[in-house]
């Protein structure tokens, strides 16, 4: 069988770091955070880690609503842009790193972990669940913003979105519980320059085994 090959490319993320903050990724940004913001509000004493976090558009606004804020991704530019947000902004309980799921394992260290826009460039979307099963401690949560199924869209390097029924298999399979899912945003030319809805998925990690 031939490797699948990655979609999630840090280099091309490296050369878009400098023009990532555009500003109808900002307009995206804060619709996501809207969508995120209340499934924290019990999140005070608690790590959320933003996995493929970019320039920490989505994650940052979340800083204060949780103890520690680290956000992951695969691109060092994009994570220097992170810290010259943190000390621009003065935030003092969030990091950046660089970690890569598709290459690593990492176990028990996020009450939260938090993908935005991110799981349509992973090829296999069942291994990165489990990564992120493994990541989270017992009781953890798993948040997903992404697109729904979109037949409009057609490209080689992404996932066209996801259908409900096929994550929470997907979900299932990994160990995860209590999965919820939630279409909370349609627009113009959101995915691909074509219209798209966007939907929050949640998904909990057993307190016990």
């Amino acid at each position: 069988m031939k490797p699948l090959r990655r979609f999630f490319k840090s280099e091309i993320f490296n050369h878009m770091a400098n023009h990532y903050d555009t500003p109808p990724r900002i307009a995206l940004a804060e619709k996501l955070t809207a969508a995120v913001r209340p499934q924290l509000k019990n999140s005070r004493q608690q790590t959320l880690i933003d996995y493929g976090g970019g320039t920490g558009l989505v994650s940052l606004p979340l800083a204060p609503l949780v103890q520690q804020l680290q956000i992951w991704d695969t691109a060092e530019r994009m994570l220097a842009i992170v810290e010259e947000k943190i000390t621009q902004q003065g935030l003092t309980n969030v990091s950046g790193s660089l970690h890569d799921l598709t290459k690593e394992s990492i176990h028990e260290e996020a009450d939260i972990v938090l993908l935005s826009l991110v799981m349509l460039h992973i090829p296999d979307t069942q291994h990165l669940l489990q990564q992120l099963y493994q990541l989270l401690k017992p009781g953890g949560r798993l948040l997903i913003v992404d697109f729904n199924k979109n037949h409009s869209v057609s490209h080689p390097k992404v996932h066209n979105g996801f259908e409900q029924d096929t994550l929470l298999q997907l979900a299932e399979a990994a160990g995860f519980d209590s999965v919820s899912y939630e279409t909370f945003f349609e627009g113009p030319q959101l995915f691909m320059r074509q219209d798209a809805s966007l939907f929050l998925y949640s998904a909990a990690k057993p307190s016990q085994p």
